[in-house]
């Protein structure tokens, strides 16, 4: 079992139900699932920059990532209906423990000049999403191995009904939330 998982049934659970006066253990707020988004613009003319996104991803998240496609032909753009925009991974359960204590323990604070995340990215239902400049900031990636700097997007979906509780039960779990 992961050790966040452990965490959130022996501590964060009690503290966030005293914190709101739940009188129901199932209102509490848990995660439900992380995303992880990767938009590839140029993916549409170079293959092999789709490939080393989904070797990448695959690496991250311990999942293998799904290609996403366009949805309808835009000509500014230079893209037909169907064509590869992007990949993304859907991560639940234990693989999705891993991930987040991977990404709060390890790939944040590898951030330069890290100062915390901010607080001010919830959709207003207690769903948090941030986006990271660099695949270089996870341990599992080498530098050797990478052809360009690529970012993507986490979002981290919980049963929160606020953004408060949303907020109180991620920083619960250790993620580092600027101080304004």
């Amino acid at each position: 079992m992961p050790q966040l998982k452990k965490l959130y049934q022996d501590t964060i659970v009690p503290k966030l139900q005293e914190q709101f006066n739940y009188t129901n253990i199932h209102q509490v707020p848990k995660v439900i699932k992380v995303t992880v988004n990767r938009g590839l613009g140029e993916a549409s003319q170079n293959a092999k920059a789709l490939e080393s996104s989904l070797t990448e991803l695959a690496i991250i998240t311990g999942q293998k990532p799904v290609v996403t496609r366009a949805k309808k032909a835009i000509a500014g753009f230079k893209l037909r209906k169907g064509m590869p925009v992007g990949v993304m991974v859907t991560l639940r359960s234990d693989k999705m423990y891993n991930f987040l204590d991977r990404l709060i323990n390890l790939a944040l604070p590898r951030i330069r000049d890290f100062r915390g995340i901010s607080g001010n990215s919830f959709d207003g239902h207690g769903n948090y999403s941030l986006g990271v400049r660099e695949q270089l900031i996870f341990p599992e990636i080498d530098y050797d191995s990478i052809d360009q700097l690529r970012g993507m997007d986490i979002s981290i979906i919980t049963t929160a009904q606020t953004d408060e509780e949303g907020r109180a039960l991620l920083k619960e779990m250790g993620m580092p939330f600027r101080k304004n």
